[in-house]
This record gives structure tokens, C-alpha cells and sequence, in this order.
């Protein structure tokens, strides 16, 4: 791993778990919930969490770009771009479901070379940087070795959001093919790719936040991440991971897609 990779990496990785527990104390006792034009909810916790990370960042790697959610766009001219999602999952937050995370991703010149999924409420966090493996905590991790889909176990975010993308006939026909289809949304689904506990997660309505830290993660694991179109580009709102062996066969059930939700 090049050094000045690996120097980021290692101190998000300490950052992230400080920042971790202070956001766990506002999930524990609950806070207020605010609604952004979106209709999306934020809480004081995201906006914590973005903040202490962003200070930290611009404070050891000032020439480094920074892209939040809560926070929005900060050109840099290092080469490098951090980009946090301070909670990916504040609606299950907000009701005391223990499945949300904090997500730190790692770009140089455009290509994402480290990712940190943070979870706080598990006791748990994914990470992985290019050429180095994938892991949660200490232990090494590696993507299931299933091939058929009837046989797998397939996670998606809600049902809403294929019929907002106009493939609701796609996904009945998938859901016909693999009886194993679970509902679990936001970052989880995609650790539990990277950890072999699933085939594969279909997902719609990201943004780049959402997803930027997960890319190392699930394909240093051994997997694979693109838009339903089988490229990769984090400014669209389709996502699939999988274990690899069972991608481009789930694409298919998408094919009919449009690019739209940029």
C-alpha cells in the first residue's frame, strides 16, 4: 500500500471510532429529527459526526477534497477526496434499529482506494484498502462462493425504490427466481456481501456518500460493485454488489432500465 494511502487510511480508521461512540450516545438517549428538502431525515448526530471528521481531515490533510452529506462539496488539490456519510441509515437511527453506520471513503484521482463502514450499534467495522484485503475488525473476510441465485440469499433496500426506477416487474420476476430476498437496507446489506452472509445487494435511490466507501470494501473481498448497467459511476442512483459469480446474471433482471436520479 502506498504510504500516503495508508497514512490516511490508519488515522480514519482511528477517528472513525471516538467519532463512533459520541454517535452512539445520541442514538442511546435519542435526539430531535430535522427534514431536509429531500424529506430525508438529519439529526444532530449527523451533523456531529460530519463535522469532527471533516475538522480532522482538514486539519492533517488540508490539500485533501471533501464530499459529505450533510456537509456538501470541498475541492482539494491533493488528488485525494474523502467522502462521508456521517450516518447511512438515519431513519433506522432515528427509530432505535440498531442497523446504520458511518461510512468514510477514501479517492485518489477518481478511483476509490479505501473505505471504512463504522457500526457503532454492532460493535462492528468493515474496512479495506486496495491490494490489502478486506476485513471486519481484525479478521479477513471473503465474499461467498455461491453461483446459483435460486440457492443464495439476495438484500434489498424497499420496494418503493424499484418501482420508483420503473423495474418492479424485474425485481417480482427476481424475487420469483430467489425465494432468499431480505430487506436489509442502507450499508448493511453490502457488508454482509463482503463478509459471505449473502449473494448479492440491489439497491436504488444512492448517492455517492452512500455507496463511495463500500467499493473497497466488498471488492477487495473478492466481489464485485457497478450501476445496473455493469459501470461504475457514483453520481447514479442503481447499485449492485455481489459476490461476483452471480452478477451478471442479476443485472439481467434490470436490463430494461433507464439512467435517471442523477
Amino acid at each position: 500500500m502506498e504510504t500516503n494511502i495508508k497514512d490516511r487510511y490508519l488515522r480514519a480508521l482511528d477517528w472513525i471510532q471516538p467519532v463512533g461512540k459520541s454517535t452512539l450516545n445520541w442514538f442511546e438517549k435519542g435526539t430531535d429529527i430535522e427534514w431536509k428538502s429531500d424529506q430525508s431525515p438529519v439529526t444532530i448526530a449527523d451533523k456531529e459526526a460530519e463535522k469532527t471528521l471533516r475538522d480532522a481531515i482538514s486539519k492533517y490533510f488540508p490539500g485533501d477534497g471533501l464530499l459529505g452529506e450533510e456537509y456538501g462539496d470541498q475541492p482539494g488539490s491533493s488528488g485525494f477526496r474523502w467522502i462521508i456519510d456521517p450516518i447511512d441509515g438515519t431513519r433506522s437511527f432515528t427509530r432505535g434499529i440498531p442497523l446504520w453506520g458511518m461510512l468514510v471513503g477514501l479517492e485518489f484521482n477518481g478511483s476509490m482506494v479505501a473505505g471504512i463502514a463504522h457500526a457503532p450499534a454492532l460493535g462492528k467495522t468493515w474496512h479495506a484498502a486496495r491490494g490489502e484485503g478486506a476485513f471486519v475488525d481484525s479478521k479477513r473476510i471473503r465474499v461467498s462462493d455461491k453461483t446459483e441465485i435460486s440457492k443464495g440469499q439476495i438484500y434489498y433496500s424497499g420496494m418503493k425504490w424499484f418501482r420508483q426506477a420503473g423495474v418492479e416487474e424485474g425485481f417480482i420476476r427476481l424475487s420469483h427466481d430467489c425465494p432468499q430476498l431480505r430487506g436489509f437496507g442502507d450499508f448493511y446489506g453490502f457488508a454482509l456481501i463482503a463478509q459471505g452472509s449473502g449473494e448479492a445487494m440491489v439497491e436504488y435511490g444512492v448517492k455517492a456518500w452512500d455507496i463511495a466507501a463500500l467499493f473497497p470494501i466488498v471488492e477487495e473481498a473478492g466481489g464485485k460493485m457497478s450501476n445496473w448497467s455493469g459501470t461504475i459511476d457514483l453520481s447514479r442512483s442503481d447499485v449492485l454488489a455481489s459476490n461476483g459469480l452471480v452478477h451478471e446474471k442479476l443485472l439481467s433482471y434490470f436490463e430494461n432500465y433507464q439512467i435517471k436520479g442523477k
